[in-house]
């Protein structure tokens, strides 16, 4: 069984102006209909872009769920092909359309790849692996590599351009918190209702528990930083609601 699909854009984009709608969207169609191991995520992903695309659909709906079928493996032959069968069938014009987005969207992840390749020759500690089992918890690509995994954890936590974590808090009854390093790029941290502070390599912030916070890249750099877990009595992650775009965007 694979991870849960989490969905909250209903709630965020339509939640006070219409409730029900969101709560289908978000509790119904991803919560449920998604979540369902009767067929896997990866065949759900090209059903509904077979869907969409049969529909005339090409807007910014059909570009989610083009990204979401890359990042469930669904490579560029693949979708090549299931776009080239389904033109046959709903029509050419519908196939020229859709080839136009979906190769914006698997040429954008091979200049992504040249760019973390890149990247990584800038820095001593490994960028890692996409960062899959907290991906719900950050707003664009994050990487993650182990450094120490015995006394204490210390992790390499690299952000792509424009990406950050949600607001958190590291809760502890006693001790705890976090340590971060800046190792490479260029980043941000802050604290709930003070100032941000930039990182960049030498840069370090102390983390105490019990404080709500976040911290990612700049928007037009990359970030890497070591995340090391201080000790205490019943410690554990609090995560909250994303850093709004319009805030975020008034970085430089």
């Amino acid at each position: 069984m694979g991870k849960k699909i989490v969905q909250t854009a209903g709630r965020d984009s339509l939640g006070e102006f219409a409730p029900m709608f969101a709560h289908l969207n978000d509790d119904v169609l991803f919560g449920e209909v998604w979540n369902d191991n009767a067929i896997n995520v990866k065949t759900r992903c090209i059903i509904t872009i077979v869907s969409l695309m049969a529909s005339g659909i090409t807007d910014s709906s059909l570009v989610y769920h083009l990204e979401n079928a890359k990042k469930h493996g669904v490579s560029k032959e693949e979708i090549a092909a299931v776009i080239t069968h389904v033109a046959m069938y709903t029509g050419w014009p519908k196939g020229w359309a859709v080839f136009r987005m979906a190769k914006d969207v698997w040429d954008s992840n091979e200049t992504a790849q040249g760019e973390k390749e890149k990247y990584q020759e800038s820095i001593f500690f490994p960028v890692g692996e996409p960062n899959d089992a907290f991906a719900e918890y950050f707003t664009g690509q994050s990487y993650l590599a182990p450094v120490s995994t015995e006394q204490v954890p210390v992790y390499n936590v690299t952000f792509e351009p424009g990406c950050r974590n949600n607001w958190h808090i590291h809760k502890a009854k006693s001790g705890g918190g976090q340590i971060l390093l800046c190792v490479g790029g260029r980043g941000y941290y802050q604290e709930w209702g003070k100032d941000t502070i930039e990182m960049t390599p030498g840069s370090v912030i102390n983390i105490p528990a019990n404080v709500k916070h976040w911290h990612g890249a700049a928007p037009n750099s990359w970030f890497s930083h070591l995340a090391v877990e201080a000790t205490g009595e019943e410690t554990g992650n609090e995560w909250l609601e994303p850093v709004p775009d319009e805030e975020y965007g008034k970085l430089g």
